[in-house]
């Protein structure tokens, strides 16, 4: 009997417990004073967020987890949208759909989520362009003039974000050493490699940058640092995806070599 009458609803429980002459104000402290109940609390978010990215980023929910309204306008602990600071209700990362409010950064999205692209290494850069631009357009200071001083700031950090994430995502370089920390593992590019067979390789690359005279021997050398990086993209792909990630770690450092050598080219030319 007693789970029964735990399983009654809460207006039912006080139709039939609380006179109906009883003041609001009475009712209010009624339902305080039981011992199994508390106010709800709606969701609430981290606005002293920092702005950048920590060296691990971990996914991670910042909303209160007190708040467990049935609503599908409003925001519950189980929903994985995020909640707006101004109406409440459930919305994007970046625009609350319901009232228009601009929302603060929510480093729960990674860079992947943000333009709405599955978290593997091969991406469509041109899919990641237009969506860059389509935020950038909704975050244009002529659109976000009219806003409160806070949604002011809310868009600078959040298109300070935007930036970031799409120039990190479209080098292939960058995204690889950036979805490695997702998955908990910090790469150092900068190590040396020891292998005597690449390092050798690389000092003869060098030696033909600094000797290269023109152009044309220039842009050979390019197209091979250019065939060299996109097997060892490859090869990242494969091993990232089978969690591999020794070897990941090992394409990165010979992705780290050839593309210098390319940039050298380029400062050349």
């Amino acid at each position: 009997m007693l789970r029964n009458q735990l399983r009654t609803p809460l207006t039912t429980f006080i139709r039939k417990t609380i006179p109906q002459s009883i003041s609001l104000q009475s009712l209010e402290e009624t339902i305080k004073n039981q011992p199994n109940f508390s106010t709800p609390s709606p969701c609430t978010f981290n606005t002293n967020a920092q702005t950048r990215v920590s060296r691990n980023p971990q996914i991670h929910l910042i909303w209160s987890s007190e708040f467990r309204g049935k609503s599908s306008g409003f925001c519950s602990s189980a929903s994985s949208t995020t909640c707006c600071w101004n109406c409440k209700s459930q919305g994007p990362f970046l625009i609350c759909q319901s009232c228009g409010s601009i929302q603060p950064v929510d480093h729960s999205v990674d860079y992947f989520n943000i333009f709405g692209l599955d978290r593997k290494f091969d991406i469509e850069v041109g899919s990641l362009e237009g969506k860059y631009k389509d935020w950038q357009k909704k975050l244009h200071p002529d659109l976000v003039h009219t806003k409160s001083e806070e949604e002011r700031e809310y868009a600078a950090e959040q298109s300070a974000r935007v930036i970031d994430a799409y120039t990190t995502l479209r080098k292939p370089l960058s995204r690889a050493i950036y979805i490695m920390r997702l998955e908990g593992v910090e790469v150092d590019e900068e190590q040396t490699v020891s292998e005597p067979e690449l390092l050798g390789e690389i000092m003869e690359i060098r030696e033909a940058v600094e000797d290269a005279n023109d152009s044309q021997a220039l842009n050979q050398i390019q197209s091979q640092m250019d065939e060299k990086l996109s097997h060892w993209y490859d090869f990242f792909a494969n091993a990232f995806q089978s969690k591999e990630y020794d070897d990941a770690i090992k394409s990165i450092q010979r992705m780290t070599y050839y593309q210098r050598v390319k940039e050298e080219t380029v400062k050349k030319l």
